[in-house]
């Protein structure tokens, strides 16, 4: 039964006031009826405590009760057992590899099989737990419950780690140090793309039907690119819109707010052109200058790492700060605080759009309108400090992550390859050979103290069993020198089992982790030509921003030989033909 409702009132006698009645009829001589009487237990029941009590307590000086009240036979795992079962399952979660309620009935009886535990018929029929275990499970540990999980990329559980925090905070502090500065001079900027066709929101409709429909302006939706930037003292500057179109007009933002400004891009994504053009916008509405300088925190998109818009920077007092790749779902403010209310904001206002314009097609120049209406809901002081603090950068807490956030870079963390070259030196292989040596050596010196230690195992393991075996025999003779009647035979019974419970303790249980280890990654490989992997960086520093101009001349070069290779293929094709 998946809810069992009690229908009577037996059994909740506590065990306290169970045990000072059998005390009282044990120790002072009273009657068990007027005990029963006093402590409205039946009588009945505080008779056969009263029996179990003096049975179990022959040889004691204090009186003691076990096994009070009813309890639940058929259980397969005890309290330890499951207990290690919800640890499993939320270690499992926290490292993104969590288990569906599928797995979580197939590990069930992997467990138990593992440590040859009785389980139900249907169990080793179906080589899985029931859906009735499984659903009471969940209900006898609080601490677990079942969640729709966020897709995570393997990218960000990867990328969000100890290390990469740290060094971004290592440098925020150099800024900090630097600069000093006020809330109001720290900014954040980020991208983000609001679409033609939203997602609906909830109606009231009639009941029994699974197929609810409302109407959106086209199955596929056009992005418009939204860039805001916001400071810690909770304000912000107008947005900048870049269009899916090969030219820019300004009628695109005629409806947008007030001070907005635009660019086309037939992608619709942002490129260095336009970063350039955003960054003399935020200059203008930021005020700074090396008088007042200002910290701006962004990503490492390539549009960033324009050394143009570095220069414009620099000449203009904004130190750019640089997030650890693929960390913006925890470090980006504008992603944890900004950015989700806007998206439902901007949902629930194309919704009434259709509504008032029944007929008409929601196109990219109506977003810039919407945008006026909903970033102001969104992008409130409130919301964008509280997005500050959340992620430790005003007020400056580098410990504002605990550990358990680091969880999900478990599966990967593993040593890095080596990256030297292929060929190698007759001196390193002399050493090679030396190390080999010294490994068989000290394995033969392991294979002897195994020997050694088997021996003296299976001394201490005859000396356990004879020990065993002469509690056993004492715990039966006990039994046989009791009187066994009718009443007594349960007790009997009962020490059987419990010298059976005993033994099964003896023997050392799986955990787990054992049964089911947690996945790990492989060795990482040496990759030929590995994609440039960035880091954390103040960008606008003289070092780091030469190395940036150095990679983009590199680029173009590799660029301009790859033409060429390609235009002397083409040149020996046509001279072929």
């Amino acid at each position: 039964m998946r809810t069992y409702k009690r229908k009577t009132d037996k059994g909740k006698t506590p065990p306290d006031v169970m045990l000072r009645a059998v005390q009282m009829v044990i120790n002072e001589g009273r009657s068990v009826n007027s005990v029963a009487k006093d402590f409205t237990i039946p009588q009945k029941t505080l008779d056969r405590y009263v029996k179990k009590a003096r049975t179990q307590n022959e040889n004691r000086t204090e009186i003691k009760l076990e096994l009070v009240g009813y309890f639940n036979r058929r259980q397969i795992f005890s309290h330890e057992h499951e207990t290690l079962l919800a640890d499993y399952l939320k270690r499992a979660s926290d490292i993104y590899y969590g288990l569906t309620p599928k797995e979580l009935r197939k590990f069930a009886f992997q467990y138990a099989s593992s440590n040859k535990f009785e389980v139900p018929a249907n169990w080793t029929k179906n080589k899985m737990a029931g859906e009735d275990w499984a659903a009471a499970f969940i209900k006898r540990n609080n601490s677990l419950s079942l969640r729709c999980p966020q897709a995570t990329s393997l990218s960000r559980a990867t990328s969000f780690n100890k290390t990469n925090v740290n060094m971004f905070f290592s440098n925020l502090k150099t800024v900090y140090n630097r600069l000093h500065l006020e809330p109001s001079d720290i900014w954040n900027v980020d991208e983000t793309g609001i679409t033609t066709v939203q997602k609906p929101d909830r109606i009231i409709a009639r009941r029994g039907f699974k197929q609810i429909g409302k109407l959106t302006s086209a199955e596929r939706g056009t992005f418009v690119t939204l860039t805001v930037a916001v400071s810690a003292s909770g304000n912000s500057i107008p947005p900048f819109f870049i269009f899916p179109r090969v030219n820019f007009r300004d009628h695109f933002i005629r409806d947008g707010p007030v001070g907005s400004l635009g660019d086309a891009n037939p992608s619709g994504w942002m490129k260095e052109e336009h970063f350039i053009k955003f960054i003399k916008h935020f200059i203008h509405h930021a005020r700074c200058s090396k008088e007042r300088p200002v910290l701006l925190l962004l990503d490492n998109h390539e549009s960033h790492l324009s050394v143009p818009a570095l220069d414009i920077c620099k000449e203009n007092g904004v130190t750019v700060l640089s997030f650890p790749p693929h960390c913006s779902h925890k470090l980006q403010l504008l992603d944890r605080s900004v950015y989700g209310p806007l998206k439902k904001y901007c949902n629930s206002a194309i919704d009434n759009w259709m509504v008032n314009n029944a007929g008409k097609t929601f196109s990219i120049y109506d977003i810039p309108g919407i945008v006026k209406m909903t970033l102001p809901l969104a992008a409130t002081p409130t919301n964008i400090m509280a997005g500050f603090k959340k992620t430790g950068i005003c007020p400056f807490n580098e410990n504002i992550f605990p550990d358990t956030e680091f969880l999900a870079s478990y599966v990967t963390d593993r040593p890095a390859p080596n990256h030297e070259g292929d060929e190698i030196d007759r001196n390193e292989v002399n050493g090679v050979e030396e190390q080999v040596n010294e490994v068989e050596e000290a394995q033969v010196n392991e294979v002897e103290e195994e020997q050694l230690n088997e021996v003296e195992e299976e001394q201490v393991n005859e000396v356990e069993e004879a020990e065993l075996n002469e509690v056993e025999e004492e715990q039966v003779n006990k039994v046989e020198e009791v009187q066994v009647n009718e009443g007594e035979k349960d007790q009997v019974n009962k020490v059987e089992e419990q010298v059976e419970v005993d033994k099964k303790n003896k023997e050392p249980l799986l955990s787990p982790e054992e049964v089911r280890p947690f996945p790990k990654a492989g060795p990482r490989q040496n990759a030929r030509r590995a994609r440039k992997k960035r880091q954390t960086a103040i960008l606008t520093d003289t070092p780091i921003k030469e190395a940036l101009q150095q990679e983009k001349q590199n680029v173009k070069k590799e660029n301009y030989q790859r033409r060429k290779i390609g235009l002397r293929r083409k040149i020996r094709l046509r001279q072929k033909i």
